[in-house]
């Protein structure tokens, strides 16, 4: 067996993008010779898969998978280059395929776990494919998580409620705030939940601007001016403090505490992620 040097090796990867080990196996298989250690990757789909990776892959599907009992939630978004294929049965199955096998991988290390499956997959369909992202929500203590996908898999939304009672979850008026809860998120597109998480150095800057806006007025007019432009700021990005997507008169805040009044409970909003394709 001729003796495979790490310079060999290099020369093959950069030729190729494939990854050292399975360059290194196709040279030992091919006994030294490169051009048909090439050949090997090629029917092997790595050299295609390397090849498509320099693609831009915008287009794809998100997709989540909520637990029969909302204590666990996974969503993860996986790009290929075209709409077409992202509307292909066999591609939407794929994705199903991944959103499976999520379970128990590390948040954003679908990419890794799933290489391989990715690799063959591009091998198939000739577009670049992209795992490009997966998380996953369990309920920590009481509560229950919910999710929504918008748009054919353009948007994911998924969302943490927490409460007191565990037998909440499965009140129906409850599996229906959590619903709105997501079609709110996936609508108005909060920042954060609360104006305690706005960063100071963002409330600084739009104090700043505020302030120019009005300049030359008296400093105590200028002070109420830029308080009230922060709180009509804070109520477009604060979830807790929007108006609510399906009754504009009330806050989200607002809307969560008639909830636990009813259900005789406390509802509170944990955490929340939107995800919109290829952002």
């Amino acid at each position: 067996m001729a003796e495979i040097s790490a310079s060999l090796v290099k020369e093959l990867r950069e030729e190729t993008g494939v990854g050292m080990m399975e360059c290194k196996k196709a040279l030992v298989e091919a006994n030294g010779d490169k051009a048909a250690a090439i050949k090997i990757l090629r029917e092997a789909g790595m050299a295609i898969a390397a090849k498509k990776a320099a693609r831009v892959a915008k287009q794809g599907i998100i997709a989540a998978d909520i637990a029969a009992n909302a204590q666990t939630g996974r969503m993860i978004e996986v790009n290929c280059e075209t709409d077409f294929v992202a509307k292909n049965d066999s591609f939407k199955a794929f994705v199903a395929e991944l959103l499976k096998s999520a379970a128990g991988v590390p948040d954003n290390g679908l990419a890794e776990a799933a290489k391989a499956k990715v690799e063959a997959k591009v091998a198939e369909i000739g577009e670049n494919i992209v795992a490009r992202r997966n998380l996953t929500y369990q309920v920590q203590g009481t509560g229950a998580v919910a999710g929504y996908v918008h748009l054919g898999g353009k948007l994911g939304v998924m969302i943490e409620v927490g409460c007191k009672q565990a037998a909440s979850i499965q009140n129906p008026a409850v599996k229906a705030l959590l619903a709105d809860l997501t079609l709110h998120v996936t609508a108005v597109n909060p920042v954060c939940i609360s104006r305690d998480q706005v960063p100071a150095e963002t409330v600084a800057a739009e104090k700043d601007i505020y302030a120019k806006q009005v300049a030359g007025k008296p400093a105590n007019i200028i002070d109420k001016i830029v308080a009230g432009k922060l709180e009509k700021f804070y109520g477009q990005i604060c979830l807790l403090e929007q108006p609510f997507v399906k009754d504009q008169d009330k806050t989200v805040s607002a809307v969560l505490a008639e909830a636990g009044k009813a259900a005789g409970d406390e509802f509170a909003i944990r955490r929340f992620v939107r995800w919109q394709l290829g952002a």
